[in-house]
C-alpha cells in the first residue's frame, strides 16, 4: 500500500469539528442579514431543524443549511458565501486525484457532479471544445470511441453534443477489447471522415465489471498519429479497482489519461447524486461559461449543486481512512472469489474480472425465476444473455448461500 498525502483516518469528533467549522465559515441565513441570494435554508415547516439533534449530525446540518457549490472550486474565484464547505470539496477532489488516482499534488481540477453520467458528458464536452478550439476541428470530424460495453452516457453525450460515437467490439466471454477490434473501429470512423478521437476507457463496466486494456487504444492511435484525448470511466470502479489492482494504467500515472469519472454513490455508499469529475490542469477551462451575477467562472455542466454531497464524501473517506478502505475492498474481493469458486463447483458459466466484485452469469445457466427472485440484473430486459451479481457490503455469504441453494435445486 502507498503512502498518502491527504487521506487519513479521523475520529468522529474530528470529523464533526471540521464540518461544523466549515459551516461556520458559510453564510447563515437565520443569523445574518443575507438579502440577495435566491436561496435559503431548507423549509423548516417541512424539515426539522431541532438544534439538539443537529448538533451531533454534521451531514444533516449541512443539508439543512443548504450550501450552493455552483462553479469549480479548484481554480479561480467562487461565490464567497459558501467558502467553508467549498474548501471541503477542494479537499475531496485533491484526495481522490492524488491519493487514489496517483496524480501529482495540485495537478488536477474537478468538482462533485450529480453522477457518472454528468461527469462523462463533462469530459466529452471539454474535449469536443478542445479540438474545435485548438485544431479548428468541425464537429463532424470529432468522434467518441468506446467499447460496446461502455455506459449509455456516451450515447447521451454524442446526442447532446452533436458528435458521433464509434463502438469497439468486445469478445463475448471475456468482454475484452483488442488492438484488432480497436483498429477496425478506427478504420470505420476514418472512412466517415473522423480525424479527432475522444477515447473512453472503462475501469469496470456497470454490467460486467470488465476493464479495458487502455494500451489497445493508445498504441493504435499513436501508431496512426491520430490526435486523441483519453477519459477513464471509473463511475463504478473508481473507488474499487485502484485498491484491488493497485498497479494499473487507468489513473493519472499514465501520461495519456486526461480525466477520470468516479461515483461516490456506488462503492463509497454516499447519497445518490454524488459523482466526481477529475481532469488535469488546463482542460476544464474549455467548458468555461459565466453568469455575470455569479462570482467567478463556471466550468461545470450542472451549475448549482448541493455542498452536502461533497461533505458526505469527505466524511465517508475520513471515517474509514485509506487502510480501512483497503480492508473493505479486500473483504469484498474474498467474498467475490468465494462465490466464483462455488459457481465453478456447480458448473455454472460466468464472467468475472479478477479485480472486480461483479459476477455475470450466463442466462443459460440460471432460470428467469431465480434471477427475478434474487434481483439479478440482466444485460437486456427484452432478451437477457447475462445476469449479474454485485457483491456490495450488504451482500453477505448468508445471502449468497440462499442463491446457491436455489441453484442446487434446479
Amino acid at each position: 500500500m502507498s503512502t498518502y498525502t491527504y487521506w487519513k483516518k479521523l475520529s468522529h469528533h474530528e470529523i464533526q469539528q471540521r464540518v461544523f467549522t466549515a459551516l461556520d465559515q458559510n453564510v447563515n441565513y437565520k443569523q445574518q442579514n443575507i438579502l440577495g441570494i435566491p436561496a435559503s435554508y431548507l423549509d423548516d415547516k417541512v424539515f426539522s431543524q431541532d438544534e439538539s439533534f443537529l448538533k451531533n449530525a454534521p451531514f444533516i446540518s449541512t443539508m439543512v443549511q443548504n450550501p450552493n457549490h455552483i462553479g469549480c472550486h479548484t481554480l479561480g474565484s467562487s461565490e464567497p458565501f459558501f467558502s467553508g464547505t467549498q474548501h471541503i470539496e477542494e479537499e475531496v477532489i485533491e484526495l481522490c486525484a492524488v491519493d487514489i488516482l496517483k496524480a501529482k499534488p495540485k495537478s488536477c481540477d474537478g468538482y462533485i457532479a450529480s453522477g457518472g453520467t454528468e461527469a462523462n458528458i463533462q469530459a466529452i464536452w471539454i474535449y469536443r471544445n478542445y479540438f474545435e478550439t485548438e485544431s479548428n476541428a468541425k464537429s463532424t470530424e470529432i468522434c467518441i470511441i468506446c467499447s460496446e460495453d461502455s455506459h449509455y452516457s456516451m450515447d447521451k453525450a454524442a446526442n447532446l453534443l452533436g458528435i458521433d460515437v464509434q463502438k469497439v467490439a468486445v469478445t463475448s466471454n471475456t468482454r475484452e477489447i483488442t488492438k484488432v477490434t480497436v483498429k477496425e473501429a478506427i478504420s470505420s470512423a476514418k472512412e466517415k471522415g473522423k480525424k479527432y478521437f475522444i477515447v473512453i476507457a472503462n475501469m469496470m463496466t456497470t454490467m460486467y465489471g470488465s476493464v479495458d486494456d487502455v494500451s489497445c487504444y493508445t498504441d493504435v492511435l499513436l501508431a496512426e498519429q491520430l490526435p486523441f484525448k483519453l477519459h477513464v470511466d471509473g463511475a463504478y470502479g473508481g473507488f474499487y479497482y485502484p485498491f484491488s489492482m493497485e498497479d494499473n494504467a487507468l489513473d493519472f500515472s499514465n501520461e495519456h489519461v486526461s480525466s477520470v469519472t468516479l461515483d461516490a454513490h456506488k462503492m463509497a455508499q454516499a447519497p445518490y447524486g454524488t459523482g466526481i469529475f477529475l481532469a488535469r490542469k488546463g482542460l476544464i477551462e474549455y467548458a468555461n461559461t459565466q453568469a455575470s451575477y455569479v462570482e467567478g467562472d463556471d466550468f461545470t455542466l450542472i451549475g448549482s449543486r448541493s455542498g452536502a454531497n461533497a461533505v458526505a464524501v469527505w466524511m465517508i473517506l475520513m471515517t474509514s481512512g485509506p487502510f480501512g478502505w483497503f480492508e473493505k475492498i479486500y473483504i469484498l474481493q474474498k467474498r467475490t472469489t468465494w462465490m466464483c469458486e462455488k459457481l465453478t463447483e456447480r458448473g455454472i458459466e460466468f464472467y468475472r474480472n479478477d479485480g472486480a466484485n461483479i459476477i455475470t452469469i450466463k442466462a443459460s445457466s440460471i432460470s428467469d425465476k431465480i434471477a427475478h427472485q434474487f434481483g439479478l440484473v440482466p444485460d437486456s430486459h427484452s432478451n437477457p444473455k447475462w445476469f449479474k451479481i454485485v457483491i456490495m457490503e450488504h451482500v453477505t455469504l448468508e445471502k449468497l448461500i440462499l442463491l446457491l441453494d436455489e441453484l442446487n435445486d434446479n
